[in-house]
């Protein structure tokens, strides 16, 4: 069985160097915590040439591989659903005839929705945050696509259709510590069935300035305790992901990933779930971790035991994305 960097072994942590790309801020959610949607209406959306001009313009030589594509949501029974689907296939469609490799996070999808971007996309995923039904009482309470069944669903989805996956939790929303290893427990459940789960984010709530709610923002010790919870119930083969930008202190990421954490996500020039926490550039993430013991290691949005699931004309790309990361590997 293929092993993700997640080993305690390992002194070796992976990032995807990534650019976010938005198809649209609106959303017809109104979670309380949330610093991005905007009301349905209110926001154009990302046209193709704006993508476009945006998408040549990124630094080349390895700095940007990885289009994320996270949008807002437009409504299932919305007369523009069908047409919003057909804009992000488009948006994956263009990145990848610019050499990207796209991940498309856009809330919960239909089978034949995920059907068809899987096509178009090396890897896509979906955050649980939390499985416990009480936060649609709270902070979800007017948030419908966040009925834990639907992304629940979506996981096992991604898996009937051998989609490469990463998922995650947030977490400091109103759950319980059993509440996060129901979550945790979950997870592992359906990737020992489907082996498609690459990632779980563990990713602390942080306050920002456009939510409404203003909670506390989760503690780095629990995030650090938590991690070594995490590596305990999930699969070897499932790599643990922390957001560096969420976590103030050098000390603590490096806790973390003593733990077991063992990737950093996509780091883009502007975190837009989290735009009030800035990434560190490369060079000074690389320096903290250098000093600590452990090197920082480029990635491509889609592990290698993967490859093997994607349409051919996707797994060439990747092919040569690899190569020109370890040029020395045949």
């Amino acid at each position: 069985m293929f092993v993700a960097p997640n080993s305690s072994l390992s002194r070796t942590v992976t990032y995807s160097p990534a650019y976010t790309l938005v198809p649209t801020y609106e959303c017809f959610n109104r979670c309380t915590y949330c610093n991005f949607r905007v009301d349905p209406g209110q926001n154009p959306w990302l046209s193709l040439t704006e993508a476009e001009v945006t998408m040549r313009s990124l630094p080349q030589a390895n700095s940007v591989i990885e289009i994320l594509v996270l949008s807002g949501e437009v409504h299932p029974q919305s007369v523009r659903r069908s047409k919003w689907i057909e804009h992000l296939y488009r948006h994956c469609e263009q990145a990848l005839s610019l050499g990207f490799l796209p991940h498309t996070n856009a809330g919960p999808l239909s089978f034949s929705e995920m059907q068809l971007l899987k096509t178009v996309n090396v890897s896509m995923g979906l955050m649980l945050e939390q499985l416990t039904p009480v936060l649609l009482e709270t902070v979800h309470r007017q948030a419908p696509s966040k009925q834990p069944s639907l992304r629940l669903q979506q996981l096992a989805q991604a898996g009937e259709l051998q989609i490469p996956f990463t998922t995650g939790l947030l977490l400091g929303i109103g759950e319980t510590d059993r509440d996060r290893w129901e979550t945790l427990e979950a997870i592992a459940q359906i990737h020992r069935q489907y082996q498609h789960v690459q990632e779980v984010i563990l990713q602390p709530y942080s306050p920002g300035e456009q939510e409404v709610w203003g909670g506390a923002a989760f503690s780095p010790e629990e995030l650090v305790n938590l991690v070594a919870i995490a590596r305990q119930i999930l699969p070897a083969d499932i790599a643990i992901q922390v957001p560096p930008n969420l976590i103030q202190d050098p000390t603590d990421l490096v806790a973390c990933l003593e733990g077991g954490a063992r990737d950093l996500g996509g780091i883009s020039p502007r975190d837009e779930v989290n735009p009030d926490y800035p990434h560190l550039l490369d060079g000074k993430l690389k320096s903290i971790l250098d000093e600590n013991g452990w090197e920082l290691v480029p990635r491509l949005p889609i592990y290698p035991h993967y490859d093997q699931w994607l349409a051919e004309p996707l797994k060439k790309l990747v092919q040569q994305w690899r190569s020109r990361l370890n040029p020395t590997q045949p």
